[in-house]
């Protein structure tokens, strides 16, 4: 976990694309996407069913690692309003021994912002936790500061003739836009005119290591 700073409060960025904050022992994700290769299979695209398992056993590390008291789901938790009915029976099973002795917010995403409460937390449109608000879409131009997800942010650089992507942290001084945490999902160069516009010109890219955090400039 590497740590910095944000709108008044301390954050540790950890590389598989959580948000941990120590004081109030909260862990942030957003995008887990569950049960995405599920409904590509449903409609002839078949991908090996094991992106919710493997999500759920790199969210299980992240909370063992940190002792997280809170868990945040930026939205898009699942693919769609019907994931929920699609977990696989271990998945579900482990999904809910990882809710039940903690707080567990999942905020409403456009993939699930229909789903109802099958596993347990609370179900929230948006939160207001110590100033700053928690969505599923950062609101260009709100003054607030924010954290959110939707994006899958992307870093990606040319390294040797090689071109090089990593996840990472979008950050400006109102914002963060957190990549996505799950196993099967894809991701928006930090340059895309639609997050430049959601967090502007003044942004930066945050690519967390294990031990040191990278910072480049979008501009750049």
């Amino acid at each position: 976990m590497v740590p910095f700073s944000f709108a008044g409060h301390g954050f540790a960025a950890l590389a598989d694309g959580a948000l941990y904050w120590p004081r109030r022992r909260a862990l942030i994700v957003a995008d887990l996407h569950l049960e995405k290769a599920s409904w590509f299979a449903a409609r002839g695209q078949m991908l090996p069913p094991y992106d919710s398992a493997a999500t759920l056993a790199a969210l299980t590390r992240a909370v063992e690692r940190t002792g997280a008291r809170e868990i945040w789901c930026l939205g898009d938790s699942f693919h769609d309003s019907a994931g929920v009915e699609r977990l696989p029976a271990e998945v579900r099973s482990g999904l809910k021994r990882l809710i039940g002795p903690r707080r567990w917010v999942w905020i409403a995403g456009n993939h699930d912002g229909a789903v109802t409460d099958g596993l347990g937390g609370e179900i929230m449109d948006e939160a207001v936790v110590d100033g700053l608000t928690l969505r599923h879409e950062a609101v260009p131009g709100d003054p607030v500061p924010e954290l959110s997800g939707h994006f899958h942010p992307k870093f990606r650089v040319q390294v040797r003739g090689r071109l090089v992507s990593r996840r990472c942290f979008l950050t400006s001084p109102t914002k963060i836009v957190l990549p996505a945490f799950g196993a099967l999902t894809g991701g928006l160069d930090v340059r895309h005119p639609e997050l430049v516009r959601a967090v502007g010109r003044e942004a930066e890219a945050l690519v967390a290591l294990d031990n040191r955090l990278l910072r480049f400039p979008v501009a750049a």
